[in-house]
């Protein structure tokens, strides 16, 4: 009996052994080629003196939310972390955006300027043997994933788990490595204020399988691609390119999607001085929107259809203004006036991207007041049918009440329900947020700036 027990001891003993061995095997053979460095606890403990870590946060978040706070922020997340493992952590952040011009062009093949911004999701990562990913958000339970099973599933539309396993397929399905990892994150991304929260998770999630199985090879478009194939398809939400791709790349963006496998990409620094960035979250609820989203994106494409084409990019313009006493018996009054944006918004793009590129800034606020009367009145986005409230419409009003004929005031991004953005010299900040924190609340009302770089690796 004592040697039978004996015999499983060392049979136990040994399986152990090559567990371990080949975990190490495992874990070195998809790191070490990458030259990754982990961090541990002592890296943490001295973050405060750490010249490199200033560096990057002077870099990632401009003169928004200090020094002092960005310490502490990673530091308190690495704590949290720390319960699953304080050694091999390697830290990630991803940015939220802004849509600088180009309102719903992007799903109909057209031309957009977006940014990336200040503030981000950041992830304390340690890569696993198992073949799961486990993304521990501060403030919600624990996600986990099965990456051997990569088909859609309806029950995970519209929830996170769905965006990671659709990351991983994409990963999968394009000759790229997946593999474990465990993640805990935190976010100053502002849920439902239009600076694409998703997005901005599901980029994320692709620079950190990145970084941990694929040498870094994946570039940022590419990332945008996967990003976007697992919202659209394994999120249950339809969406363009735009979202993503800001994030991924960083800084101002110039994108045209006239060939979507292909954008044309476009970096603009963007070197206006004296102008500060206000965004506004009007409030609203988003859900039961999805319909008049869609809308918008149905009726352009319903115009399109007439012409013979898919999307309105491939329609010539004339062609269609001149037979508008034709089609409006075959398509909406709206239609045809979200056709109108759409032209005349992607000549905006274009006279906007050259107003940064000259540090023309008022052609600039000249072309986003343009572009968003037009969102206001021809896609008519800035308030769902039948809404009483007119929270965006009232944010616009008082905002060009105290600023007048200085800076530029538009409806951001999808609209309906969600935000306003300001454009403004810096002397009117204080009273155009001081006004609005009096009537939206002081935590819906943030001063953002842009931020040069897209979802990346923290190097300290």
């Amino acid at each position: 009996m004592q040697k039978i027990l004996l015999f499983n001891f060392f049979c136990a003993k040994i399986k152990y052994t090559y567990y371990v061995i080949n975990k190490i095997n495992k874990y070195n053979g998809c790191l070490e080629e990458n030259l990754v460095k982990f961090l541990n606890k002592q890296d943490f403990e001295n973050l405060g003196s750490n010249t490199n870590f200033a560096k990057e946060c002077a870099n990632l978040y401009a003169k928004n939310n200090g020094l002092e706070y960005q310490i502490k922020r990673y530091k308190e997340l690495y704590q949290i972390h720390s319960e699953f493992s304080g050694e091999n952590v390697l830290i990630f952040s991803s940015p939220g955006r802004i849509e600088v011009c180009g309102n719903h062009t992007d799903h109909n093949n057209g031309k957009v300027l977006c940014a990336s911004i200040s503030v981000d999701t950041i992830a304390m990562v340690t890569p696993v043997i198992e073949d799961t990913i486990t993304i521990a958000s501060v403030g919600y339970p624990p996600l986990v994933v099965d990456i051997n099973d990569l088909e859609p599933k309806t029950s995970e539309h519209g929830k996170s788990e769905g965006l990671v396993r659709g990351v991983c397929a994409y990963f999968k399905q394009n000759g790229y490595k997946i593999g474990g990892f465990y993640a805990t994150t935190t976010s100053d991304v502002f849920k439902g204020a239009g600076v694409s929260s998703s997005a901005c998770f599901e980029v994320l999630v692709c620079e950190i399988l990145n970084v941990l199985y694929n040498d870094r090879k994946m570039d940022a478009l590419t990332k945008a691609y996967a990003s976007h194939l697992a919202e659209s398809e394994y999120f249950g939400k339809p969406c363009g390119l735009m979202d993503q791709s800001a994030i991924a790349l960083g800084g101002v963006s110039y994108i045209d999607f006239k060939d979507t496998k292909a954008p044309e990409v476009e970096s603009i620094p963007w070197k206006f001085d004296g102008v500060d960035i206000v965004l506004v979250n009007c409030g609203g609820d988003h859900c039961g929107l999805t319909d008049q989203y869609a809308s918008i994106r149905t009726e352009m494409e319903d115009v399109a259809k007439i012409f013979g084409q898919k999307v309105l990019r491939f329609v010539s313009k004339d062609k269609f203004l001149s037979t508008i006493p034709i089609i409006q018996s075959d398509v909406s009054g709206r239609a045809i006036l979200r056709a109108m944006h759409y032209f005349d918004e992607n000549d905006r793009v274009d006279n906007c991207a050259l107003a940064i590129k000259n540090v023309d800034i008022d052609k600039y606020y000249q072309m986003i007041n343009q572009s968003g009367d037009s969102s206001y009145k021809l896609l008519q986005n800035c308030y769902p049918e039948g809404d009483r409230d007119m929270r965006i419409p009232m944010a616009l009003a008082l905002s060009k009440n105290i600023c007048g004929s200085q800076g530029a005031i538009r409806v951001h991004g999808g609209g309906f329900a969600g935000t306003m953005i300001a454009y403004i010299p810096t002397e009117l900040t204080d009273t155009l947020v001081s006004s609005l924190k009096a009537v939206f609340g002081t935590d819906n009302v943030f001063e953002i700036s842009i931020r040069n770089s897209g979802t990346r690796q923290v190097e300290i």
